[in-house]
């Protein structure tokens, strides 16, 4: 300790300095043998002195320690770079001023010193610059203003000592040269300096540890009863969550738990929630990463990220690791297109070396979810790595109501709010859906200034998230407007009137989205499979509004583009892949599969033209049967079109109840056996 620091460290003892609200600059050690362990006043709270108040500070930096040491070496390198400049500028200046001085003179003067006799030695520079002594010793310098081919004749002629020489360089055109990469090596160094660790650690050193984030055992936990159905998926996990409580119970009978489980469903449906489950069931820590991180632009960073990753989970075991969108970094080799070396694929081959290779470590599960299950490399599926698959499909009808029980706790809802109704509502709906549907439901009331959410609320928040943003502003003239009301009439009609479909929830010629009318259907239940009868009301379906239009116009409009689409798929479909044709039990369907089955790069189609022919007639021949029939119900019920058409252009939105009222049908009572 040197005696300034003594200095301070006793004037600290006597009157203690509080930290203040910008950082202070100090070149002090932070020596920590000179701090004193405990100064009590006013009871027994321990004094705050000025170390403490520099390394509270020094804390709050870009990466490193700021300790005083680094302000000592800080300041020896501005004293350095301030001595350099005042050499710099001293030489410039002293250069400039220990040179000759010499008289500039024109070149004119300069030729009738030389045609006199007076100059008895020329130095020409460049080519453009004579300096000149005279017999008496004064010394000269002129500029050539011109070419002139008879200098140097000349000045032979008259006997003068002739030489050249080049101009010299500057020190400041060098030092201004040099400079631009001076500014760059600084800013190197100063961007390395600030983004290594601490302890010295240079910013390379970063690259090859995991981004994974450590949940720990004292964070706060997600059990499986705050999973929401997915009973299959749990009864497959339960075993890991014993396992990693119980080992003893199964290496005793000699089982192997798997090393890996693969989480494979559609996006939103809670893989990530069910992993988190996992670890908070059994008490161990948790290390979240994605597939995307083991990226880098640095060759073979990723496979040290994954090195670095098990690691660290061998240091905590037992530990589980959470990849998620595992096909990002776990697609199959050889796949791409073109040759060189693949970083994803050094990355891949890491992996599976730590997940069954001579370093494995039994008390380290790995868990992974994707949506792309088809395009992960068959070495990451066998026994000993992601040797067991957890299918976590989208919710049934009564997941989907324990799903919106639960998030519907954290709002305050009205007495006639049917969570039932709503689950019903929503086939197809992932985890992620229902929760969003429940805050925009809760978002509506909020901006209603109300303090509960009532099923009005429920209701517009499905017709945002499945419709889109109801367009109440959007100006339609009455003839548009009774168009579309007689469109959505035609489509809305034929629910009650044909014996396979869904029953009608409501219609309504409010704009939605892209769509300037809506009719929607309110399934009973879910349904797996769909029967050829199904199908065929679907099209007719589809077929009302264009039908509809011409009936009462004689003529259709672009309205029904999206409606002859779905009808013309399924029928296609009909006849290439589920044989409701007479072209029989055959699959005649393009390598087109949706995304979450993969996709082929190239397209073919495996049949002759006599058959492609042949399906083209299938499928007309299922359209006009359609289409006829839905022509002849809407004619019969022409009176009840109309009527309807005026009830929508009177009232903009009508449910299943009103309509039932208006044509005296019998009600329907929705029966459920949810609980």
């Amino acid at each position: 300790m040197n005696p300034m620091d003594d200095k301070d460290y006793k004037e600290n003892e006597e009157k203690p300095v509080e930290p203040k609200q910008e950082a202070p600059h100090s070149d002090k050690p932070d020596d920590k043998d000179a701090r004193p362990q405990e100064d009590k006043k006013d009871g027994n709270k321990p004094k705050k002195n000025i170390y403490d108040q520099y390394r509270y500070w020094g804390s709050e930096g870009g990466g490193g320690r700021h300790d005083g040491k680094g302000s000592v070496r800080r300041n020896r390198l501005a004293l350095v770079a301030l001595i350099l400049l005042i050499i710099s500028f001293a030489y410039v200046f002293m250069g400039d001023a220990a040179s000759v001085q010499r008289t500039e003179t024109s070149y004119s003067a300069f030729i009738s010193y030389v045609e006199s006799g007076n100059v008895s030695d020329v130095t020409i520079v460049e080519q453009n610059v004579i300096n000149y002594t005279l017999i008496n010793g004064a010394e000269g310098t002129c500029r050539i203003p011109y070419y002139d081919s008879s200098l140097l004749q000349t000045l032979k002629d008259h006997g003068i000592d002739t030489t050249g020489a080049v101009q010299p360089t500057p020190f400041w055109y060098i030092i201004i040269q040099l400079l631009p990469w001076i500014i760059f090596i600084v800013m190197i160094v100063m961007i390395m300096r600030q983004t290594g660790a601490a302890g010295g650690n240079r910013m390379m050193s970063n690259f090859g540890k995991s981004h994974a984030q450590m949940y720990g055992k004292n964070d706060k936990k997600v059990t499986f009863a705050d999973v929401a159905g997915q009973k299959e998926a749990k009864n497959e996990l339960q075993e890991v969550v014993d396992f990693l409580r119980h080992p003893d119970r199964f290496v005793k009978i000699g089982a192997r738990i798997p090393r890996g489980v693969l989480l494979v469903g559609p996006p939103g449906t809670g893989k990530t929630l069910l992993a988190r489950a996992v670890a908070g069931e059994a008490g161990v820590s948790f290390l979240h990463t994605s597939g995307s991180d083991f990226v880098e632009m640095f060759v073979g960073m990723g496979a040290a990220r994954v090195r670095d990753l098990f690691a660290e989970a061998r240091k905590n075991a037992p530990c589980i690791i959470f990849i998620d969108e595992l096909d990002a970094v776990g697609r199959a080799r050889g796949s791409g297109l073109g040759g060189g070396h693949d970083e994803r694929e050094q990355t891949l081959n890491q992996m599976l070396v730590e997940m069954d290779g001579f370093s494995s470590d039994p008390g380290v599960i790995v868990m992974a979810a994707t949506n792309r299950p088809d395009v992960l490399d068959p070495a990451l599926l066998r026994p000993g790595r992601f040797d067991r698959q957890v299918v976590v499909s989208l919710p049934d009808v009564q997941e989907r109501l324990d799903i919106l029980r639960i998030h519907s706790k954290k709002i305050q809802t009205a007495q006639d709010v049917d969570l039932a109704r709503v689950a019903r509502a929503t086939p197809g709906s992932s985890g992620a859906d229902l929760a969003n549907l429940v805050n925009e439901a809760a978002l509506f009331a909020a901006r209603a200034n109300r303090t509960t959410v009532d099923m009005g609320d429920f209701e517009k928040a499905r017709d945002k998230i499945l419709l889109g943003v109801a367009r109440e502003s959007v100006y339609m003239t009455d003839d548009e407007k009774k168009a579309t009301a007689y469109h959505e009439a035609g489509h809305t009609l034929l629910h009650y009137y044909l014996k396979y479909v869904d029953p009608l929830h409501k219609v309504t010629i409010i704009p939605h989205g892209r769509a300037l009318g809506l009719t929607m259907s309110l399934p009973e239940k879910d349904s797996y499979t769909k029967n050829k009868s199904y199908l065929e009301d679907r099209i007719k379906i589809c077929m009302g509004g264009y039908v509809a239009e011409d009936i009462v116009y004689g003529e259709t409009t672009t309205g029904t583009s999206n409606d002859i689409k779905q009808a013309t798929e399924m029928a296609r479909r009909m006849v290439t892949e589920w044989g409701m044709s007479d072209l029989g039990f055959i699959s005649l369907a393009n390598d087109d599969e949706p995304l979450f089955l993969g996709r082929e790069i190239t397209q073919h189609k495996d049949y002759s033209e006599e058959t492609a022919r042949r399906i083209d007639q299938e499928i007309h021949k299922i359209l006009d049967k359609c289409m006829e029939d839905t022509r002849t119900i809407l004619s019969e019920h022409r009176d009840q079109l109309d009527q309807l058409t005026e009830a929508l252009v009177e009232k903009e939105t009508l449910d299943d109840k009103e309509i039932r009222e208006m044509f005296g049908f019998p009600p329907v009572e929705h029966v459920t056996d949810l609980v």
